[in-house]
């Protein structure tokens, strides 16, 4: 698959010029669109829809098929690396994502090994083709995977939590099984992405949900460190395709994340965009930062604060207009629409 090279969200990637500022939305392709739902309920779970090649592709297309983004990004989910390795994943509805077998040990650690993408995770690659097939090139799109610290996090603990004790207990009791369980899905998470890469996917994503919840010392360990390596081996198995890191709730970290080498970095709404373009300089485009609960305030406010983040930004290249975190379920699709005519009509002018 070729890259072309004049879409205005790989411009911004490489931060040269655009005749205005791209915009996507993290989880574009979700549950406050009807179509999405209907899919989903024809699909009979939420797995069977990530699972399913066509089903995936179809609700990867809708969001464009409404609004006038600037990038698709492949329908899937963060968990599919650890679910490959073994550990059972299912989802169960108010609770969210469940192993059936999580990671209780250092045994269990060290008989994790590295999936081959083109097989356990065949489903995934073979959507990516088939997304960019019917995509005909009119939107770039974006591949992802979850971070090696934001998977340990699920897999150890077995389930979501608001603070991921066990896997923090784990860090600091037996830091080396930690570390060699971060080193499997190091290696996992890059090999992942650079199948996406070679499927057809113009630009990768890591998200480092999690990250925020860890100290300083712990971040820079078992976070940074690996979001490091990824990194790194993207680029060397995935040479020229852009990276972009986004590590919510991680603000005091930009200058170390942008020194990974990675093309952009990922804001929360809980920094001013133009203070952390202040920090990072040059170095990496910023992607961000809308308050995702804007959103459900009226049309005529979500223009004015759409105007206050590019404002922030500034006229400098390398901005991706995007929310600080995922859409909710709740939103209107208008309000989408709204905020897209917003980004694109107000910074053409900038």
């Amino acid at each position: 698959m070729t890259i072309t090279a004049d879409h205005r969200f790989l411009r911004a990637l490489r931060r040269e010029s655009v005749d205005m500022t791209p915009i996507w939305i993290m989880r574009q392709a979700g549950r406050y669109l009807p179509e999405y739902r209907a899919t989903r309920a024809r699909a009979g779970s939420f797995l069977a829809l990530a699972q399913t090649p066509e089903l995936a592709c179809e609700v990867t297309l809708q969001p464009l098929q409404r609004f006038a983004l600037d990038a698709a990004i492949l329908f899937s989910d963060i968990l599919t690396v650890p679910d490959a390795m073994g550990l059972g994943l299912h989802f169960v509805d108010g609770e969210g994502p469940k192993f059936a077998r999580p990671l209780r040990s250092r045994a269990d650690i060290e008989r994790l090994g590295v999936p081959d993408p083109e097989s356990s995770l065949r489903y995934v690659t073979d959507a990516v083709r088939l997304i960019r097939h019917e995509l005909h090139d009119r939107a770039p799109l974006i591949g992802f995977a979850g971070s090696p610290w934001t998977l340990a996090c699920y897999m150890i603990e077995g389930e979501g939590s608001a603070s991921f004790a066990r896997a923090k207990a784990l860090a600091l009791e037996d830091p080396s099984a930690m570390q060699h369980l971060l080193d499997t899905l190091a290696r996992s998470v890059a090999a992942y992405l650079a199948a996406q890469a070679a499927a057809g996917a113009q630009a990768l994503m890591v998200f480092d949900t999690w990250g925020g919840l860890l100290t300083p010392m712990m971040f820079r360990e078992f976070s940074l460190r690996w979001l490091g390596k990824v990194v790194e081996q993207v680029q060397a198995q995935a040479p020229g395709i852009p990276v972009i890191l986004f590590s919510k709730g991680a603000n005091a970290h930009l200058e170390a994340l942008a020194d990974t080498g990675c093309d952009a970095l990922g804001v929360d709404w809980t920094i001013d965009i133009g203070a952390a373009r202040a920090r990072v300089g040059d170095r990496v485009a910023l992607q961000g930062n809308l308050d995702p609960a804007v959103l459900a305030a009226s049309p005529e406010t979500i223009r004015t604060q759409a105007r206050a983040v590019l404002d922030a930004y500034g006229p400098h290249p390398g901005h991706i207009f995007n929310l600080g975190h995922g859409i909710t379920p709740d939103i209107p699709p208008e309000h989408v629409a709204a905020l897209v005519e917003a980004v694109h009509d107000l910074s053409r002018r900038i």
